[in-house]
């Protein structure tokens, strides 16, 4: 084990936070959010903060909380079971064309992204028609959806098949990038769409009554919680596990459709899956810590078990990393999910031009307009940074760096 890279943060009235964040900026709104989670009375010895963190909504996002006898909605999110997917492909950069326009417009082609706001139109982001094998994908997530969607009716009008194997906004992605060895990889990075975010949004809002109408009065309305052994506890895990794996199926079904694209562009018959890692970075599951059964909350953080592989994404102008796990026990064997905003995305639009990420994104074939200037290298930390920072929870296997990415 290397030297371990934590300072610890104590809280009055609470557990202390741990925090991996040497070198690198957070926000005081993050410390408080921290604090805030840290003085919830079902906290499991600590709560571990990753060197990505930043402000989030109810939990700060690079966080890992542990927790017995309760669950919190809010500290999952809204993006249920976000996570990404990679995958080594036998080919090699000088199997690529020297053009990559045309890679870029294939795989757009391939995977619907980005959305249409507004009534009577389709969602540009989704399926008009889904596609015979995401129909056929749909199928082995459809009984256990039907039974929550007669619970809870309003789940059923939400876009479910129509998204699977769909892109979405903001910081998902499709990459094509390049390791240290000039072999090509694929990496996308997506979670449940738009069935997550109303199953996240409307489990968080019905903790918030539940809160209010058992008196318990919180430091934040988004730390509202479920006890466990109530109806709504059991819902909520039901719920939140499905959208964990209509997530990853949906990484999966993005990551069929990239490769079929692929290889439309380059005729040279190649291999898909040499390596191939899908994780989430949202979600939670129950593992066992320090002896201890508990229920552990990872948002914005990926499980770093020993051995363990993991995807540690940087912004589109820099870096990645392809992880392996040391399995810290302090960080409840956790690691970053990326490298973390440093700033909203309202001021990446009023402090960058199109100019500034242009030259933030040279060599790479991506969006270079004013709609993804809140996703421009500069509004995220540096990635070398969250990788020193956090030394002793991953060891780096390959570092790539994307030549094609695709923005919604």
């Amino acid at each position: 084990m290397c030297e371990r890279h934590f300072d610890v943060m104590p809280v009055d009235g609470g557990v202390p936070v741990k925090m991996w964040t040497r070198g690198v900026q957070v926000e005081e709104t993050a410390r408080a959010q921290l604090r805030a989670a840290a003085r919830m009375p079902f906290i499991f010895g600590h709560v571990a903060a990753m060197p990505d963190v930043h402000t989030g909504i109810g939990a700060t996002v690079g966080s890992v909380i542990p927790t017995r006898g309760a669950i919190i909605p809010a500290a999952v999110g809204v993006d249920i079971g976000c996570g990404m997917c990679a995958a080594q492909t036998t080919l090699m950069a000088s199997d690529l064309p020297d053009s990559l326009d045309g890679i870029r417009s294939a795989i757009e082609r391939a995977v619907p992204h980005g959305r249409t706001v507004g009534r009577g139109t389709r969602d540009k982001g989704s399926w008009g028609d889904p596609p015979p094998d995401v129909v056929a994908a749909w199928q082995t997530l459809s009984e256990r959806f039907q039974r929550l969607a007669e619970k809870y009716p309003a789940l059923a009008r939400a876009n479910h098949v129509t998204h699977l194997g769909t892109l979405g906004t903001g910081n998902h992605f499709v990459e094509l990038c390049l390791d240290e060895a000039d072999r090509v990889w694929v990496m996308l990075h997506s979670g449940s769409r738009g069935i997550g975010n109303v199953i996240g949004t409307h489990f968080i809002e019905l903790a918030k009554k539940d809160m209010r109408r058992w008196f318990i009065n919180l430091p934040d309305e988004d730390l509202a919680y479920f006890p466990e052994g109530t109806d709504h506890f059991n819902d909520y895990v039901e719920a939140v596990g499905w959208a964990q794996d209509f997530a990853a199926l949906n990484r999966r079904m993005m990551m069929v459709h990239t490769m079929a694209a692929l290889g439309k562009v380059i005729t040279k018959p190649f291999g898909a899956e040499v390596q191939a890692i899908n994780c989430h970075h949202n979600y939670v599951r129950r593992e066992r810590h320090f002896g201890q059964n508990v229920i552990v909350t990872r948002k914005g953080a990926v499980r770093a078990g020993a051995g363990e592989m993991g995807i540690i994404p940087g912004s589109m102008g820099t870096r990645s990393y392809i992880v392996r796990g040391r399995g810290n026990p302090d960080s409840f064997e956790s690691c970053s999910h990326g490298a973390g905003r440093s700033m909203s995305r309202n001021e990446a639009r009023r402090r960058f031009t199109v100019a500034d990420h242009v030259r933030a994104t040279e060599g790479v074939e991506c969006r270079k307009d004013a709609d993804v200037i809140d996703e421009t290298p500069m509004a995220y930390k540096p990635i070398e940074a969250v990788m020193a920072a956090q030394a002793d929870l991953v060891e780096i296997v390959h570092t790539l760096k994307q030549v094609v990415c695709v923005k919604g």
